[in-house]
């Protein structure tokens, strides 16, 4: 054992993950149900605070992974586009296409799922840094205004789109962002039943765009856009004003408001090394058109315990080897070429003309398969 520099031992572990959301959630538990050890860290006392993201899940997570019913919304099957006068482009599934998360009681309820595979969680506690040792890294932690240190054969980065473990591994970090800001309403009536809006409008949300999901029991108003080009809260405000007579948030009462980075830069090339990897946001985890982001970090971070427990099955760092994006951004040159055809798209009149031609075929198909298409991820192997 390694001194952490105050005469007591520091904890260890198999695995040590930094960050408590979906992407470190889902790695921590598949690789502690092995049998190895495993310690989460979040600087969180409670993993359902502060939550960022809106959390829609698409289809394919939904058939693909055991996500629990009771943290889910009503399905939705409806998508509709609007131009930047609001002429809209409705598209419809005969399938449940999206359920929007309720991501705090997600979080929890993972975490519990988590405890009962032999996690150990450690709340409140600030990633620090991490020092090589001869058989792996000890990395250090302040909690409560105390330094601790764990010892760990691998440890992993889940701790969000601007990943200190990503630096300090001296892996790939993300360089392409969008900022989103949203608030959720609780009591609004159904405009025309369960839908994702989505409104294409560079004057309202520069390189991306505004949404409003209401699925029978939420409705979730917000904005997203390049940060050198707009400014969240003022943009979140002026769109949320301008959609007076189409949805009644008056009716309603304001739940909370959420927000963060959004990555678009596609996953990164270098993500492991022979001591970690990096999962989620932190490895680029994010479609670079639509800017959503779990599926993609459900099946990354299944990826990345398979790898990891393929690493201590054989005894070999180099396995750690195969876990590399590079050969994942192959997959996503279409995906990123739309990014940047979209972000380049700067007046409200040129935007209006991207909307036409999508109202025609077969533009028209290919916004239903933006939409509704059951893309797989890519495997790292």
């Amino acid at each position: 054992m390694i001194a952490d520099g105050s005469g007591r031992e520091p904890n260890a572990a198999d695995v040590v993950v930094v960050g408590a959301g979906l992407a470190g959630l889902q790695c921590a538990r598949l690789v502690a149900e092995t049998g190895l050890e495993v310690v989460l860290l979040d600087r969180k006392e409670d993993v359902g605070e502060r939550v960022h993201t809106t959390g829609i899940f698409v289809r394919k997570s939904l058939e693909d992974f055991p996500l629990p019913p009771s943290c889910l919304g009503p399905p939705v099957r409806r998508a509709v586009l609007y131009s930047p006068a609001r002429r809209a482009l409705s598209l419809s599934s005969r399938r449940d296409e999206f359920r929007v998360g309720r991501m705090a009681a997600l979080y929890r309820e993972w975490l519990d799922r988590c405890r009962e595979s032999g996690v150990r969680f450690v709340s409140g506690a600030r990633y620090r840094g991490c020092r090589r040792t001869g058989t792996g890294l000890v990395v250090e932690v302040e909690r409560g205004g105390r330094s601790l240190s764990f010892e760990t054969r691998l440890l992993v980065g889940a701790d969000g789109a601007n990943s200190q473990v990503a630096r300090d591994l001296g892996l790939d970090s993300n360089t392409e962002w969008l900022v989103g800001l949203e608030s959720v309403h609780r009591g609004v009536p159904l405009a025309e039943g369960p839908a994702l809006h989505c409104f294409l409008d560079p004057g309202v949300a520069p390189g991306y765009l505004a949404w409003v999901v209401q699925d029978g029991e939420e409705t979730h108003v917000g904005v997203g856009g390049t940060p050198d080009r707009f400014h969240p809260q003022t943009a979140l405000a002026g769109f949320t004003a301008s959609l007076d007579g189409r949805f009644a948030l008056d009716e309603g009462r304001l739940v909370e408001q959420r927000g963060g980075r959004i990555p678009v830069n596609g996953v990164l090339r270098r993500i492991g090394t022979d001591v970690g990897l990096l999962v989620g946001d932190a490895a680029g985890a994010v479609s670079p058109l639509t800017a959503g982001g779990f599926d993609a970090c459900l099946r990354l971070s299944r990826q990345a315990a398979d790898v990891i427990v393929r690493r201590f099955e054989t005894g070999d760092p180099a396995v750690l080897a195969t876990y590399s994006g590079a050969k994942l951004r192959t997959r996503f040159w279409s995906r990123r070429w739309m990014r940047a055809l979209l972000a380049g798209v700067r007046s409200r009149t040129a935007m209006e003309l991207v909307c036409l031609a999508l109202r025609c075929p077969p533009f028209r198909n290919l916004a239903w398969q933006v939409f509704f298409r059951r893309r797989s991820f890519p495997d790292v192997d």
